[in-house]
């Protein structure tokens, strides 16, 4: 495993929980990684105290791990970039920086989400805002950021066009503890990554509630087959679906309470408001967007998302969680088909 040059190391735009962990991951793997942030004041505190206190307290850095706030000297030279930033954010900050991405480095993505308004992907974002980009991927799957940065064995996968930019990421990623499956399906691997924030509030909710083992797995099951249905009418395989960027991480949000998502459902099930909520979590719950761009894009593609609508209703149409639940359980019997 060759080590990044310092004159040229991997850049991690995002200094949150997972892009400091996935920086974390590289530079302990022996790679030179610079972690850029947009908050001076934050990069400082990382800088001074060698570790992210806020989303990732007690965990020190690596010594190859160096941050900066300054946008343009992170951008001067890198290896390649990895963007770990909220999803509703890329278009802006794209368009803001575009001049500064040069136009033969490879560009990768860990965030999930898709675009407030459009519904788009985040590749099709790129695609717009960064033209000339021609090395582009998305790595995607099961991965809590405190476990990866505890170095913790994780899988994830990897999706893109670009076979020389694989092998890049997978030479900078791949570790004894950490290890990466290739996929040529963006679109599967996006909307896995996506969809499974919004089934996550309702297992939470579920679990909230009381209702069991037996709910959460029939959630997570039929939250499967919402997933698929949509994923292939927008042009997913349905074996990226069966793999871990979507049952996996699927199961992975729904069934453990570092899910931000899931949180989220087991506070509203317990009286909570949706702000209240979004306080005491204190980080971004892609779920909440993703809720109403799921229940759109099921409109456009004519396919069923039962488990995501009643989200959707519960979310911003102030439905009470035992009715949604009432809708769900009162839909008539049918073939176990996806």
């Amino acid at each position: 495993m060759a080590a990044v040059d310092q004159a040229h190391p991997i850049v991690v735009l995002g200094a949150g929980s997972w892009g400091t962990a996935l920086a974390m991951h590289m530079a302990e793997s022996g790679h030179h990684v610079l972690l850029w942030g947009n908050e001076p004041e934050h990069i400082q505190l990382l800088s001074e105290q060698r570790r992210n206190q806020q989303y990732l307290p007690d965990i020190p850095f690596p010594d190859l791990l160096q941050v900066t706030s300054d946008l343009e000297l992170a951008l001067a030279s890198p290896a390649w970039v990895l963007i770990a930033i909220p999803s509703d954010a890329y278009r802006p900050f794209l368009q803001k920086n575009a001049h500064l991405f040069k136009e033969n480095v490879g560009i990768a993505w860990a965030s999930k989400g898709l675009e407030r308004g459009t519904g788009k992907l985040i590749h099709q974002v790129i695609a717009e805002e960064l033209p000339h980009c021609k090395k582009t991927a998305v790595m995607s799957g099961p991965t809590f950021a405190g476990e990866v940065a505890r170095n913790l064995p994780t899988s994830i996968t990897v999706a893109s066009e670009s076979e020389s930019f694989s092998s890049q990421i997978i030479d900078d990623l791949h570790s004894g503890r950490f290890r990466v499956y290739l996929s040529g399906d963006l679109i599967g691997v996006e909307l896995g990554g996506s969809l499974k924030n919004v089934l996550a509030i309702a297992a939470g909710a579920a679990d909230g509630l009381g209702f069991g083992a037996n709910t959460r797995a029939a959630l997570i099951t039929r939250g499967l087959a919402e997933m698929m249905r949509l994923g292939e009418a927008m042009g997913g395989k349905r074996e990226t679906f069966m793999g871990l960027a979507g049952m996996g991480d699927l199961i992975l949000t729904c069934t453990d309470d570092q899910s931000r998502n899931r949180r989220t459902g087991l506070l509203l099930a317990q009286g909570k408001t949706l702000e209240q909520a979004r306080e005491e979590i204190g980080q971004a719950i892609e779920g909440i967007k993703t809720a109403k761009e799921v229940v759109a894009l099921a409109k456009k593609y004519h396919v069923e998302v039962p488990i995501s609508e009643q989200v959707y209703r519960v979310l911003y149409e102030n439905c009470p969680i035992d009715e949604a639940v009432k809708t769900l359980l009162s839909r008539k019997s049918s073939q176990e088909a996806i």
